[in-house]
């Protein structure tokens, strides 16, 4: 892979990012990107994050970060497919977290569903470990 820069999202990012998540599989009916990508630019944008090469300013991967002042949290964790397990998603990761130790969080929380095995052990050689919880949901306005 060519050199990269992890930074934050720009608007111009918009349609590259939305191309991502649908070509990650991360893009569902219940869940609109776009709107996602609004509201998560009015709560912390600067932890909103994009893998970019630099050679070719294709973006390769992103991360929507946050916290609460209790847990951090990791939602749209993308790769793009074809340059999948040569250590992006752990670059991304890695950045996510110096940043949110910066902010001084403790632990950080993230949702995988329950069939996506292939990303469930991804995050597991990252070290994270199941919690023995239950995921709860509640829509509060439907897309």
């Amino acid at each position: 892979m060519n050199s990269l820069v992890i930074r934050p999202y720009t608007t111009s990012d918009e349609s590259a990012v939305i191309q991502l998540w649908d070509a990650c599989g991360l893009v569902r009916p219940v869940n609109d990107p776009l709107k996602d990508i609004q509201r998560k630019l009015q709560v912390q944008p600067e932890l909103f994050l994009v893998a970019e090469c630099t050679d070719t300013h294709a973006l390769i991967g992103t991360a929507m970060v946050g916290y609460e002042g209790h847990r951090g949290w990791i939602n749209y964790l993308a790769v793009a497919p074809h340059i999948q397990k040569q250590g992006l998603g752990r670059q991304i990761m890695d950045h996510a977290e110096q940043l949110l130790r910066q902010l001084g969080c403790p632990k950080i929380n993230l949702q995988v569903r329950t069939n996506n095995h292939e990303v469930i052990a991804f995050y597991e050689r990252l070290g994270f470990v199941r919690d023995d919880v239950v995921s709860l949901g509640r829509r509060l306005v439907v897309d």
